[in-house]
């Protein structure tokens, strides 16, 4: 994590980010636009409290934020091409072939209406509907750190539909409206076309649900472990006399209960540190869609290791489920490792937007929110690849990547977690 990034250890990168902005020159035609890029980074990465024109121009030494305005907005430049340098840097820093990739999206809450694709809609930050921005974000979380690989701007319906707003935030023609997850299978697609090593795909049920997204993955023979709704349709186990059929993932919870072969792991370590849950799988069929070849579909359950006070007063174990389409000669413990994977976009949403001024542009059109981003994108991912090149004294790797095994200590039998199974032996 980069929580504890201090303003001296971005001074003592000052060399290495220099080199950086400098080697990206060529994405400039003038030598303007590239002393303000590199202003412009430097500012991003710097302890400004907030990281406006303003603010960044002044320290800049700029007079006005005209400059920064321009670069942003008007200036020659491809905020694409800078993407995909900021990849190769990442591919290059952070490339690991057990890595895995986290679809999510993020807010930036807005006011007014003419900023490009901001609308009332369901803003995560907040857990209501708000006025917002959505940015749908890919994170590549490998062994020595985690940082956003691509992003995609969500246009909603209303803008889509609407071309003077579109005419005016310069909205490009062929843009039209897709869902969440559609722009999500576009990047996975530009990372396998873009040689990026990784072993998994991980992504909450907003994306879990979608079965063009799945159908993606099989297709293209990708290991996944994504959230569900109770409602996604399964099938298994074989149901018994008198025992209700499964038709739907809530349904399989009865089976969980009644079998009571609980396994206790670690999903991954937070800020409060290990977070250890009860855990159990079934394999399931997907109505209408096969695994890859040599695959095959688990559901997962989640359970809370106490019960709480849930909506209406009810006192229960909180429950979560995830799919999981995996080689044969994967277990569980992998896949609860992984999804705890999944937490480390919200790291990068948090350190992003506190750090490197993700959400704090204040740009309106299409192109300019674009490289803004990406800008923000190459600083968060300079300071990740500098906390894996120069660690602190006796720092170790993160417990909750895909290295981890997530056990936990043995559970007694007084503990009610149930025997082991051959269908739990510990991953190798």
């Amino acid at each position: 994590m980069l929580v504890d990034v201090a303003p001296e250890h971005v001074e003592g990168w000052a060399e290495e980010l220099a080199s950086l902005t400098a080697g990206l020159g060529h994405l400039f035609a003038r030598p303007e636009p590239r002393e303000v890029f590199a202003d412009l980074v430097e500012g991003l990465l710097s302890d400004l409290g907030r990281k406006n024109g303003w603010t960044m121009a002044v320290r800049a030494g700029h007079a006005t934020p005209h400059r920064i305005q321009k670069f942003l907005g008007e200036a020659s430049w491809d905020a694409d091409a800078l993407l995909a340098e900021v990849q190769g840097y990442i591919a290059a820093h952070l490339g690991d072939a057990g890595a895995t990739l986290v679809l999510d999206d993020t807010q930036v809450i807005k006011k007014g209406t003419q900023s490009v694709g901001v609308a009332h809609q369901h803003c995560g930050v907040t857990g209501d509907v708000r006025n917002c921005q959505v940015m749908v974000m890919l994170t590549y979380a490998a062994r020595a750190g985690h940082t956003f690989y691509d992003r995609r701007l969500y246009l909603p319906a209303v803008w889509a539909q609407d071309t003077s707003r579109r005419r005016n935030a310069g909205v490009p023609e062929e843009i039209a409206f897709a869902t969440k997850p559609e722009p999500g299978v576009e990047m996975l697609r530009g990372a396998i076309d873009g040689g990026l090593p990784f072993a998994w795909v991980s992504a909450d049920a907003d994306y879990g649900k979608d079965p063009a997204l799945r159908a993606f993955l099989h297709e293209n023979a990708l290991p996944y472990v994504l959230g569900v709704p109770v409602t996604l349709p399964v099938a298994g186990p074989p149901g018994k006399p008198y025992q209700p059929a499964v038709q739907k993932t809530g349904d399989l919870l009865h089976y969980a209960i009644a079998r009571d072969r609980w396994e206790r792991r670690s999903q991954g370590e937070g800020f409060k540190g290990q977070r250890y849950y009860d855990w159990t799988w079934f394999e399931v069929t997907l109505p209408g869609q096969q695994p890859a070849d040599g695959f095959a579909h688990h559901l997962l359950i989640r359970r809370s290791t106490d019960k709480k006070q849930l909506a209406g007063g009810r006192v229960d174990f909180e429950y979560a489920y995830f799919l999981v389409h995996h080689r044969r000669d994967a277990a569980l413990p992998e896949a609860v490792c992984r999804t705890g994977v999944r937490w480390k976009v919200e790291e990068n949403n948090e350190q992003a937007k506190q750090t490197t001024g993700l959400g704090q542009y204040q740009v309106r059109r299409w192109n300019s929110w674009h490289r803004h981003v990406t800008c923000a994108m190459l600083a968060l991912a300079f300071l990740t690849v500098q906390r894996a090149q120069h660690p602190d004294p006796g720092q170790t790797p993160a417990p909750g990547d895909h290295t981890a095994s997530g056990n936990a200590p043995e559970q007694g039998d007084d503990q009610g977690k149930g025997r082991r199974t051959e269908e739990m032996t510990a991953y190798r």
